[in-house]
Order: C-alpha cells, then structure tokens, then sequence
C-alpha cells in the first residue's frame, strides 16, 4: 500500500480524546476536557428546536443565515466598539475549530511563516504544517505566564505571514492586557502580516480582567481575524458553531476556505445562536460570575490539598503545579495516576507544548462543572492523597 499522508500518520491521538477514554475506562470525574456538565440558556436551546419546525432546513447561505451574521455585527458593536458589516464581514463556520483552519487557509501559502504562542491548543500547529507553512514558536512559562517580547520579535521575520494567538488563554488562564497586545499589534504592522485571533473564551474573564480584542486598536482592523465561539459564550459545546470577524478584504478568502471544509452550518442552531448573542448584557455578566464562583471553588479545595494553584484570569481552566505534591514524576504519570487511582482526570500542560524541553509539573483542571462534582472530584483527591501518605508511612516505618 502506498503511504498516506505523512503529517497525520505521524500525528498522535489528541490528548483530551486520550485521557477521556482513560477516564471512561476507570470511571473517572473528567475535569480534563472543557466541556460543563449542564446545558445552555434555556431561551436557545429552545430556539433551536424551534427552528427545526419551522420549514428551512436545506443548506443555509454559506456564510451564514442573515440573522447570526447580523447578531454578531451587533455583538462587536455593542462589547467592543467595533463597526461591521454583517454582509461583508462575517462568516459563520461549524466550530472555532474550523474557522482556524479556514483563517490559516486563507492567509498562509507554503513556505511562509505562522508565530505562534505555546502553550498552544492542539490543532494550531497540524495545521499550519499541513498547509505547508513554517511555524515559528515562542514560549510562555508558568506559573506567571509572561510575554516574552524579545524572543516574541526575534520571530517575526521577511517570511513572516500570521501570527496566530489566544486570549483569554487555554490552558493559562492569561488575559492579555492592553501594554501587551499593543507590541504584538507593532510587530503585525511592522512586518505586515495578519493576526488570527482565537477569542473563544471572550465573555469568560475574572476578578475585573477585560477582554481587549488586538482588533480595537489603531491600525489592526484590516489585518485581524477575529474568532468567537458559541459554544463557550452559551455552555452549549456540541452545537459546533464558530463565527469569524474580518475585515471585508480578508473575508472573501476566509468564506472560500469554509466552502471548502464544510460549507455551512446547521440553520436551526445559527438562528439560535442569534437569540443568544442578542441577550441582555446580565447574561454575560453572569456567565462570567457563575465561573468565577466555580474556579474560586476548586482553586480554594486543589490549595487546600497541596497543590501549587496557579492565577486563572479568564477560560474554563486552572493550571497547578504537583511538585508541592511531593509527586517526583512527569506531570503526564501524574495525571494517568490520578485518573487510575484516584478516578479523577486532568490534563498534563505539556501536551500544549511542541518545542523540546518544556515544563513538566504542571496539569490542567477544567472548572465548568456542577458544584457537586467539583466536590466530589477533590474528596477523591483528597482520599488519594490520604492513602498515598499512609502508605509512604508505613513503608517508612
């Protein structure tokens, strides 16, 4: 047989598919993938079904049923002072998954340059590679995450064609504040290049940190492409509906880009999603209130038992550091220990890492979960780590 394709052959199962089915297996509490356990606002999920009933489901426009694209017209003008065309402007994908990988496709040629920011979510860089192009990375470091901005400029260069980045950051936590992404935004129009913005967790931010898309600032609008994600605004992650902002000279390449992929998206949940982007600002208020309760939750009981809990200012994630633990392995043992024995699942932060030599004391906790969960998840811990203490006791004595 001939070979297939090289890239994908050598590209390992995601880490959040591993250690879910880990979890399956062994009946853990998955505090790994960042999915809530409860469903979305009511109001749209009864919108959607709604929708299946009312006699338009063939194929929708390609870019989207007029009502979401005008919602998030709406949406930018109202969070974020931003003008658009909702004809013009914005395209509406299955996923912000998708609509990464159709803003890669519709700026980065083989042979350019895409900078990227690690930790990174796992599909960035498969994708930039499959469409050819070189991958540059720099490196944020825990536990406070800071940006490094000399290595960040020495990576821009004349074959320079994209950064790609993420704030609120997955898995850090980070919000990038407004003195960091005005240098990013320098060396975008310094070196003429595009930003593809992953904004997904856009509503979900903490203790005051706003979110600042870099498409706010002066000279940014026509090279950013902005990415939100109904799925996290609305805790309904099945549905699978992204929407890209983009200035009208990129969108054209960005909608032939999803033509390509999957060409549209179901109608009942885009005209759902419209209903939920043109709710009242408490909404979004309590959306980020309601999570912050739960990451003060878990942050209070992980501190508590040990771990070193690290800052969390926007997502669904907190990061934390075993080696306070007494744990002398690597942070992917850590996780499959605990998972096994312990029936907790987390994530090892490395798996967010593709350069050598990153750090591995670190695992991920998802956070968007019942309170009753939560809770329970820690008692395991808890437990665990009782029964791992008695036993060096003893092993001692």
């Amino acid at each position: 047989m001939q070979p297939q394709n090289a890239l994908l052959s050598a590209t390992g199962t995601t880490i959040f598919t591993v250690m879910s089915a880990l979890a399956n297996q062994h009946q853990a509490i998955n505090l790994g993938q960042g999915f809530p356990d409860y469903d979305g606002p009511e109001d749209v999920v009864r919108a959607a079904a709604d929708a299946l009933l009312d006699g338009r489901n063939q194929y929708p426009p390609m870019t989207g049923v007029p009502e979401l694209r005008q919602a998030v017209a709406a949406h930018n003008a109202r969070f974020y002072g931003l003008e658009v065309d909702p004809n013009a402007e914005v395209v509406v994908t299955s996923g912000a998954t998708e609509a990464l990988t159709a803003c890669l496709m519709a700026v980065l040629n083989p042979g350019d340059e895409c900078v990227l920011i690690e930790p990174l979510y796992d599909t960035y860089l498969p994708v930039v590679k499959l469409l050819g192009a070189v991958p540059r990375l720099v490196r944020l470091s825990p536990p406070h995450w800071d940006l490094p901005r000399e290595e960040l400029a020495a990576a821009f260069g004349p074959k320079t064609k994209a950064i790609l980045f993420n704030t609120p950051m997955n898995p850090a936590g980070k919000v990038f504040t407004a003195d960091e992404l005005a240098f990013i935004a320098g060396l975008v129009q310094r070196h003429d290049c595009y930003a593809i913005c992953d904004e997904v967790y856009e509503h979900l931010t903490f203790d005051g940190a706003k979110h600042i898309p870099l498409m706010t600032l002066p000279g940014m609008r026509q090279r950013c492409m902005r990415i939100g994600s109904a799925g996290k605004t609305f805790s309904l992650t099945g549905w699978k509906v992204g929407y890209i902002t983009t200035d009208r000279g990129l969108a054209p390449n960005v909608a032939k880009a999803h033509q390509n992929l999957t060409f549209t998206t179901p109608p009942n949940l885009q005209r759902a999603v419209a209903v939920g982007l043109a709710k009242d600002d408490a909404y979004f208020a309590g959306l980020s209130a309601h999570l912050e309760q739960k990451r003060d939750r878990l942050a209070a009981g992980l501190a508590r038992l040990g771990f070193g809990v690290l800052e969390t200012k926007g997502s669904y994630f907190i990061t934390t550091d075993v080696r306070p633990l007494g744990w002398n392995g690597d942070d992917v043992a850590f996780c499959r220990t605990l998972t096994e024995e312990a029936k907790v699942t987390a994530i090892p932060v490395t798996a967010f890492y593709a350069s050598e030599g990153s750090p591995d004391h670190y695992v991920r906790f998802a956070f968007c979960k019942g309170d009753h969960l939560l809770d329970e998840a820690l008692a395991r811990i808890e437990a665990w780590l009782a029964g791992r203490g008695a036993a060096k006791r003893a092993a001692a004595g």
